[in-house]
């Protein structure tokens, strides 16, 4: 019990914390992009996918609980260090430039917290399938394919054809991904696996990840604008 209090009360602790559960929602970004991609497959595909997830929720169910989990650590780690960094340092530096830190590192807060906001919006979305949100004015709830399974297909297109939800999807994957850059790298430095060698390395990795995962979200709702999957919407 000791151990786990001092996680939770040392700077040390936190800083494992953020980086642990920062790892926890990588890979469920990279694994939710996938399963989101395969809406390039067709219907059927997607569709089947979102069956199977939804036919085992002994499986899905404690996922979501457990992602709620490492969202919440998350941000209760990074705003409880911001906020002990600047206690211990209430004055700036004098000569402090900020150039030297990356827009992303200086931005890890802020961005963090409006990713949250729109994962929170995402969810009610696609999750809940609020209508009142979904700007179409249509039930996705209702949505069903000829054999009887949630029309996952006809709901992704029906809600990113909408330019304000895309733009806003658009907005929000640039600044998760912006957040990947440098919170990977940081993440690396806090489980102590950046050092000279394999440092800048893993850096470049953070930032070429964070890119393809930009560009695999964005790839979507950019598709639907331009046209991809509009007989079913019809």
């Amino acid at each position: 019990m000791n151990i786990i209090a001092n996680l939770f009360k040392s700077s040390l602790g936190k800083k494992y914390i953020m980086a642990v559960t920062g790892a926890a929602l990588f890979l469920f970004v990279v694994g939710h992009l996938l399963g989101n991609l395969q809406i390039f497959l067709g219907a059927e595909t997607i569709n089947r996918y979102g069956h199977f997830l939804q036919a085992n929720k002994e499986i899905l169910w404690p996922a979501r609980l457990g992602l709620l989990a490492a969202v919440a650590l998350h941000i209760w780690s990074a705003v409880k260090l911001s906020a002990e960094n600047k206690e211990a340092r209430p004055m700036p530096y004098a000569d402090w430039n900020p150039t030297v830190a990356s827009y992303a590192s200086r931005t890890m807060l802020m961005s963090g917290l409006i990713v949250a906001v729109f994962v929170i919006y995402h969810l009610l979305h696609f999750t809940v399938q609020a209508k009142s949100i979904n700007l179409t004015g249509q039930d996705f709830v209702a949505f069903q394919d000829a054999k009887g399974r949630h029309d996952v297909y006809r709901m992704m297109v029906t809600g990113f054809s909408h330019p304000l939800v895309s733009a806003f999807y658009i907005l929000a994957m640039g600044l998760l991904c912006l957040h990947l850059s440098h919170g990977a790298g940081a993440m690396f430095q806090s489980l102590g696996w950046k050092n000279d060698v394999y440092g800048p390395s893993l850096d470049r990795f953070a930032k070429v990840a964070a890119w393809l995962i930009f560009l695999g979200y964005v790839s979507i709702p950019i598709a639907v604008l331009l046209g991809y999957g509009k007989e079913a919407v019809k």
